[in-house]
C-alpha cells in the first residue's frame, strides 16, 4: 500500500510538472515527452514519409500549398511573439509540401513539418479553403496535441513506461501511436474523447490563425459543408470518429467566428 502511495505521489508531482497550457485556448494539458524527442522523432517520419511518397508536379498547386502555408506560418509566428512565447517555435523549420494520393488529408507535424494531399483541394478549391485546412492542422503542432496523445497512449496502451523504454522494446507499436497521434492513420478507442477535444480546439486556433494571415474565417464553414456534403452521409455516428459530427462542427465554428474576424485584416 505504501508503495502504491509513494508511486501515487511521484506521479502526480510528476504530472504538475509536466502540465503546459495551450496558445488561445488556455486550457491545461500533460505532455510527459520532451519536445526534442518529439522533434527529433517528426523529422525521422517525416523524412520516411517522403520517401514512400510522390511529390506533386503540379506547379501551381504546389505554389499556392506553400503561399498559403508561408502566410500562415507568419501569423502564428506573429501570434506567439505577441504572447512572449516566441521561444515554442525556435526549433520549426517549416516546410510545405504536396503529394500524389486521392486521399483527402493533410497534417503538420512538430517542428513544421506540413503534408497536403492532392485529394483533398477539390475540396478546398482556393487558397481560404487551403488556409482553413493548413490553420487547422499548424494549430495541431503548435498546440502539442501530437505529444498530449502520444503521452495519453503510452499510459493507456503500454502501461505508462518511457518513450525510450518503448521504441526498444516495443518500436512496431510506438510507431502506431506516432501515426495514430498525427492523423497519418485511423485508430478507434480510447483515446477518442480527447481526440475530439482537440478538434475543436485546433479549429478555433485555426480561425484565428488563418484570419491573422488575411483570409476571411468565414470560408471555414463553407469548406465543411463541401465536407459533409462530399461524404454523402457516410460517415461513422460521432461516437465512433476522431472528429466531431459535421453538424456540431459547423455550428462551432459559426459562434467562434465572431472572435476569429477580430483578427481579420484583408492583404
Amino acid at each position: 500500500m505504501n508503495r502504491i502511495k509513494t508511486f501515487l505521489v511521484a506521479f502526480v508531482g510528476f504530472a504538475l510538472i509536466a502540465c503546459s497550457t495551450v496558445p488561445i485556448t488556455g486550457r491545461q494539458q500533460l505532455n510527459l515527452l520532451p519536445e526534442e524527442t518529439m522533434l527529433s522523432m517528426s523529422l525521422q517520419e517525416y523524412d520516411q514519409f517522403l520517401t514512400e511518397n510522390q511529390l506533386s508536379s503540379n506547379q501551381q498547386q504546389v505554389k499556392m500549398v506553400k503561399q498559403v502555408g508561408i502566410r500562415i506560418q507568419k501569423a502564428v509566428e506573429q501570434y506567439f511573439a505577441q504572447s512572449n512565447m516566441s521561444d515554442e517555435l525556435s526549433h520549426y523549420a517549416w516546410e510545405f509540401n504536396l503529394v500524389e494520393s486521392d486521399e483527402i488529408n493533410a497534417w503538420c507535424m512538430p517542428g513544421g513539418k506540413v503534408v497536403f494531399y492532392t485529394g483533398i483541394l477539390p475540396l478546398t478549391q482556393d487558397e481560404a479553403g487551403l488556409a482553413v485546412v493548413m490553420g487547422h492542422e499548424i494549430a495541431h503542432a503548435v498546440a502539442h496535441h501530437g505529444n498530449e496523445r502520444m503521452s495519453q497512449g503510452l499510459m493507456m496502451e503500454m502501461g505508462g513506461i518511457a518513450l525510450s523504454t518503448a521504441l526498444e522494446t516495443e518500436p512496431a507499436a510506438t510507431q502506431q501511436l506516432w501515426v495514430a497521434a498525427y492523423g497519418l492513420g485511423a485508430q478507434y478507442g480510447l483515446m477518442l474523447p480527447y481526440s475530439r477535444l482537440h478538434e475543436n480546439e485546433a479549429d478555433h486556433m485555426g480561425l484565428i490563425f488563418m484570419a491573422m494571415a488575411g483570409y476571411n474565417p468565414s470560408a471555414a464553414v463553407s469548406f465543411w459543408q463541401r465536407m459533409a456534403a462530399q461524404k454523402g452521409g457516410q460517415s461513422p455516428p460521432e461516437f465512433l470518429s476522431t472528429h466531431p459530427s459535421d453538424t456540431k462542427r459547423i455550428k462551432n465554428i459559426l459562434s467562434l467566428i465572431p472572435d476569429a474576424m477580430k483578427y481579420y485584416k484583408k492583404h
